[in-house]
C-alpha cells in the first residue's frame, strides 16, 4: 500500500514538473518545440602565418675545366731482331762409281781317247763237274762228282774318254771409275742477333680539372601570411525556450531531392530544395532529424550503407551552411521503410521505385 502510495506521489510529483516546463501563454490550435538558444558568432578577420621565414640553400656546383695531357703509355725499350743466315751454292765432286775388273771366264777344252779298263780281274775257283762219271756206282749222282780247280782271265773293256786340253780359266778387263757432281747449299755469312732501340710511345689523354668545388648559397625565405575570417562567440547561447513552429513538420516532411541511382550526391536543384525549405527551419534553433531511404534494388547492406551517406550528405550541406552539428540528427533506413509494395522479387515501375527514394526531416526536441 505504502509502494502504492509512493507511485502516484511519484507520478503527480513528474507531471508538475512537467506541467512547469510547457510554453506559457500558448494558443490552441499551435504547435511548440522546446529549443535551446544558439550560441552568437561574429565573424573577425586575422592573419594568421601560414608558412614560417626559412632559409633556402642552394647548391653551387663544382666548376671544372678539360685539360689536355701528353702522357707515356709505353716506355722505350730494346728489341732483338734476328738477321737470317745467307746461303750460297757450291758444286761437289764425287766418285759416282769406283774403278774396277771385269772377269772373263774361258772356259776348259777337251780332246777325245780310248782308255782299256779291267772290268774283271783274272781268277780261279773250284767247280763241281756238271754230270757224274759213267761209272759211277753210287745211288746218289753227288757221290760220285768230281772238283777241278779252273781258272778264268781278266776282262776288259775299252772306253771312251774325253781328256782335258786346257782347264777353265779368267781373264781380268779393268773397268775406269765413273765421277759424278752435285749443289750442296752452304752457309756463306751466318745468322746473326741485332740489338734495335724501340722508343718509348706517348698519347695525349683530356681530363676535367676541378677549378672550384662545390658550394652552397644561403637566401631568406620570407614567412607567408593568410587573412582568414573566424568566427568568435559574441554570445553564449544554451538558454532552454519554447518556439511555435508548424505543427507539420513535426511529422516527416519530403525534400524534392532527386537521388540518381546509386549515388549520394547533392544536385544544385536538391541544394536549392533544402536552401528553401529546410535551411529556414533550422535557423530558428530547432533541432531536426533527417532520415534517408532507398528502394528495394541492390542488396539491403548497401542500401543501407547508402541511405545513410544521403543523409550524410544532407547533413553535411546544412553543416556548410553555419548549421551546428549538434542540431541534427542524421539517420538512413535504407529499404525498411518502403511505401509501396517494391519489396524485393516485386516487379515495379520507376515511378514506383522513386516513390521509395526519398529523403525526409522533421522537427525534434532537444
Amino acid at each position: 500500500m505504502k509502494k502504492l502510495i509512493f507511485s502516484i506521489l511519484a507520478i503527480a510529483v513528474a507531471g508538475f514538473g512537467f506541467a512547469q516546463d510547457l510554453p506559457t501563454n500558448p494558443e490552441p490550435g499551435k504547435c511548440y518545440v522546446r529549443c535551446t538558444t544558439p550560441d552568437i558568432y561574429e565573424n573577425q578577420t586575422v592573419q594568421i602565418e601560414v608558412e614560417p621565414a626559412y632559409k633556402k640553400l642552394r647548391v653551387v656546383p663544382a666548376q671544372y675545366e678539360t685539360q689536355t695531357e701528353r702522357v707515356l703509355v709505353k716506355e722505350a725499350s730494346k728489341k732483338l731482331r734476328i738477321i737470317p743466315a745467307v746461303y750460297g751454292t757450291e758444286t761437289v765432286t764425287y766418285v759416282k762409281k769406283q774403278s774396277s775388273s771385269v772377269l772373263s771366264i774361258n772356259p776348259a777344252t777337251f780332246g777325245n781317247s780310248a782308255e782299256t779298263i779291267e772290268i774283271k780281274p783274272a781268277y780261279a775257283q773250284w767247280e763241281m763237274s756238271d754230270v757224274p762219271p759213267a761209272e759211277c756206282q753210287s745211288n746218289n749222282p753227288e757221290d760220285c762228282r768230281y772238283w777241278c780247280y779252273k781258272g778264268y782271265p781278266a776282262e776288259y773293256q775299252t772306253v771312251a774318254v774325253r781328256t782335258l786340253v786346257n782347264d777353265a780359266s779368267t781373264s781380268s778387263s779393268p773397268v775406269a771409275e765413273q765421277a759424278g757432281s752435285y749443289t750442296k747449299r752452304v752457309v756463306t755469312e751466318p745468322a746473326r742477333v741485332v740489338e734495335e732501340e724501340v722508343p718509348a710511345e706517348y698519347a695525349t689523354i683530356t681530363k676535367t680539372v676541378l677549378v672550384k668545388d662545390a658550394g652552397t648559397t644561403e637566401e631568406t625565405v620570407a614567412a607567408k601570411y593568410k587573412t582568414v575570417t573566424k568566427e568568435v562567440l559574441k554570445q553564449k547561447g544554451g538558454l532552454t525556450t519554447w518556439a511555435e513552429v508548424d505543427c507539420k513538420l513535426l511529422e516527416y516532411t519530403d525534400l524534392n531531392i532527386v537521388w540518381n541511382l546509386g549515388s549520394a550526391s547533392l544536385t544544385n536543384a536538391a541544394k536549392a530544395e533544402i536552401d528553401a525549405k529546410l535551411l529556414p527551419v533550422m535557423q530558428q534553433g530547432v533541432s531536426v532529424e533527417i532520415a534517408s531511404h532507398t528502394d528495394s534494388r541492390g542488396t539491403a547492406s548497401s542500401n543501407q550503407a547508402l541511405s545513410e551517406r544521403r543523409a550524410q550528405a544532407v547533413t553535411n550541406y546544412l553543416i556548410s551552411k553555419g548549421i551546428n552539428s549538434s542540431k541534427i540528427t542524421s539517420n538512413g533506413y535504407g529499404e525498411s521503410k518502403l511505401r509501396n509494395r517494391c519489396a524485393d522479387g516485386v516487379s515495379c515501375t520507376e515511378r514506383e521505385h522513386t516513390l521509395n527514394r526519398r529523403t525526409q526531416f522533421r522537427v525534434i526536441e532537444n
